[in-house]
């Protein structure tokens, strides 16, 4: 390895096929054990969490404690050890024996972390020792200038990576990723970064529909996307907004804009759809539809195998652990398979139905919408709806109000029927038009109504 692949390896930080060790320790041989039964790795020995080299020198004793540590594995591990600049660099390579392990178990690699595998996680994980995934497979049919240094750039933009690509790079940074190895692309880097990815994977996109009332017989708006996997969540995001409703609150002085559903969670619900899709199902897509009532966003592909509706959201199995590692790079997904809990949370802070997730040959994550701002009636004169709609829930809140001026937001959103956040979102819009006004703190104070 040479200064300049060392540099690299560092700037990207730890991820896949990546760890940094600051010293020797035994717990190192559970790092080695998940790359031998995942796809591979260095372990840098010498360098901090945070990618500062404190330095670390190879001598005999050193490279016999750690060739023994492979060698008690089950069965054993074979291990390359160099020193390069100061930093001592063990190349464990995918195994051909899986599964592997040790005294403590048997570890799989998720990102940037190792784990210790379930005897469910055991049996299904692995099975790609027979049934290689669809995300490692080599493409014979992509060359490196069929590259795009543009979306490679916008990666390493959102990686936060400062390391600067070049040709004479390109070849040990896609190696770095995982998606270059024996001189072929992979699918994963098809995927991520080929100039037309649609030239190589036909039915890799992501269909965008927004449909007049709930179901789909009207569409007014649609958009296929149909480039890499960045693009498409981006692109996909920007629909979704787009057809969504925004309301301002007045917090303060300041005001704030507030999306009828959390964009965070149909961001981390998109993610997923893009990160587990069975990219092996060949003629359909990911669907992303908008409806007056929810969004609802289709992958193909059900429960990945391990994932029962009992462990489901609780227990994390990637079925692509490449693009899963490159999205985790760019900080769009949670190391440890958060997402379903955030997903709810995020929704529950938002004073909405909790979202609905559903798995048979397709993935689905459903969002509700709150009555009080979605869209009623479709597009055309849904404006119109909407804002006689609050006018009338704002007269129905002044009456309650002065018939008990101490009433509590709750009490007002159960006797209204909307959420919490659409009470507040109320008394600030009459605030400001000067039909109310509060006296006095906000706990031991009371409404007065001026008009």
């Amino acid at each position: 390895m040479n200064p300049e692949e060392l540099k690299l390896l560092i700037a990207e930080g730890e991820g896949l096929t990546v760890e940094f060790k600051e010293r020797f320790s035994s717990r190192m041989l559970e790092d080695m054990v998940a790359f031998a039964n995942g796809r591979g790795g260095q372990i840098l020995l010498g360098v901090t969490d945070d990618g500062k080299v404190k330095g670390e020198k190879l001598n005999n004793s050193l490279k016999s404690q750690i060739v023994s540590m492979a060698r008690n594995c089950d069965p054993a591990i074979p291990v390359s050890i160099k020193q390069a600049e100061r930093v001592v660099v063990i190349g464990v390579a995918e195994g051909t024996e899986k599964p592997y392990s040790c005294s403590s178990g048997y570890y799989q690699r998720l990102d940037a972390v190792t784990q210790k595998m379930t005897q469910k996680e055991i049996k299904s994980i692995f099975r790609e020792t027979v049934d290689r995934l669809f995300e490692d497979l080599p493409r014979k049919d992509c060359k490196l200038d069929d590259l795009s240094i543009k979306k490679i750039k916008a990666f390493l933009a959102e990686s936060h990576t400062s390391f600067k690509i070049t040709k004479k790079n390109l070849v040990s940074f896609l190696t770095s990723l995982g998606i270059y190895k024996d001189g072929k692309i992979n699918n994963a880097g098809v995927l991520m970064f080929a100039a037309k990815t649609e030239q190589f994977i036909r039915y890799s996109e992501v269909i965008c529909g927004a449909f007049k009332g709930t179901n789909r017989d009207y569409i007014y708006d649609r958009k296929d996307v149909r480039d890499d996997l960045l693009t498409q969540l981006n692109e996909s995001m920007a629909f979704i907004q787009r057809q969504l409703n925004v309301r301002s609150e007045i917090r303060g002085i300041n005001r704030h804009d507030i999306c009828e559903l959390p964009l965070d969670a149909l961001r981390e619900a998109v993610v997923n759809a893009i990160v587990h899709r069975d990219y092996s199902m060949r003629g359909t897509n990911i669907y992303v539809a908008v409806y007056d009532d929810r969004v609802e966003i289709e992958s193909p592909g059900g429960f990945t195998a391990g994932v029962t509706k009992q462990n489901f959201g609780k227990t994390s199995i990637r079925r692509n652990l490449i693009l899963a590692d490159l999205f985790h790079r760019m900080g769009k997904v949670e190391r440890m398979g958060s997402g379903i809990r955030r997903m709810k949370s995020l929704m529950k802070q938002a004073g909405l139905k909790p979202p609905v997730f559903e798995a048979d040959t397709f993935f689905r994550a459903t969002f509700y919408r709150d009555s009080e701002y979605s869209l009623k009636g479709g597009r055309q004169g849904g404006k119109e709806t909407r804002e006689k709609t609050r006018e009338k829930t704002r007269e129905k809140l002044l009456r309650l109000i002065r018939e008990n001026p101490s009433v509590t937001v709750l009490e007002l959103a159960q006797r209204l029927g909307i959420s919490p956040k659409g009470i507040e979102w109320n008394l600030a819009k009459a605030k400001k038009e000067k039909e109310l006004r509060r006296v006095g703190p906000d706990k031991g104070g009371h409404w007065e109504v001026l008009s």
